[in-house]
């Protein structure tokens, strides 16, 4: 008896270490893929991530010149930093989720900021918002 409560009870760990461990992936690659989306857009490379990064429902809403005119009316410099307050992932029927929100601190203004990407295989940005 007392081995079997020891088996379910190391079995028990054993998912919370993989569902911890899969979630943390899921959430680091969440905020990895905003970092390269935001770095672009910072850099001055606002069409190679609207290229890149958008999904095509977003570009079908938002033409290239369009994104590219708004990320310029930001005045966007390399002294700009993302601090995400929030990042939440889920995964429904086989698509997965990512919305992050927070910050991007400039010098001498702060920017909120608010990214969703959506995907099966590969997460594509399908909501952006970068507001003064």
């Amino acid at each position: 008896m007392l081995g079997i409560v020891a088996g379910v009870i190391v079995l028990a760990v054993i998912g919370v270490v993989i569902l911890v461990n899969v979630v943390g992936n899921a959430t680091s690659k969440a905020r990895s893929l905003a970092d390269e989306f935001t770095n672009l857009v910072v850099t001055g490379q606002s069409e190679q991530a609207y290229d890149n990064y958008l999904s095509q429902p977003l570009k079908d809403e938002l033409d290239k010149q369009s994104f590219v005119d708004g990320i310029a009316s930001l005045e966007l410099d390399n002294s700009c930093k993302p601090n995400y307050n929030s990042v939440s992932v889920n995964s429904e029927n086989g698509n997965n989720k990512a919305n992050l929100a927070g910050t991007l601190q400039c010098d001498g203004k702060t920017i909120d900021l608010q990214y969703v990407f959506e995907g099966t295989n590969e997460l594509k940005m399908s909501s952006i918002r970068l507001r003064p």
